[in-house]
């Protein structure tokens, strides 16, 4: 079954793209999902974001992936999504800085 048919079939749930921004726990990542908000009175629009907890059966997205994630049933307290695809991959993580030689000025 496609992507696109599995989406079709679930219409009513809703589908939502965001960032991982933490991998650290088994089989769960947190996504941030930004969104625009007009203020109610002033003329302004500002970004919020909201961050979900999101079951990743076979912990394939990384910290900086951008994902899709699909509505489910509550599977413990925090987690009622789950990851459906990754988007696109993010950057790397950045490596550890290498140590400064004092005497060169070089790592």
């Amino acid at each position: 079954m496609s992507e696109s048919e599995a989406l079709a079939r679930r219409r009513a749930r809703k589908v939502r793209i965001g960032q991982v921004v933490s991998d650290r726990m088994s089989k769960t990542i947190v996504v941030r999902v930004p969104r625009l908000v007009r203020h109610p009175m002033y003329p302004r629009v500002t970004k919020r974001a909201t961050k979900f907890k999101v079951h990743d059966e076979t912990n394939t997205a990384k910290v900086g992936d951008w994902v899709r994630i699909m509505e489910t049933r509550p599977l413990s307290r925090d987690k009622r999504w789950r990851l459906v695809a990754v988007v696109q991959r993010g950057e790397s993580a950045p490596r550890a800085a290498e140590p400064v030689d004092a005497a060169k000025g070089q790592p």
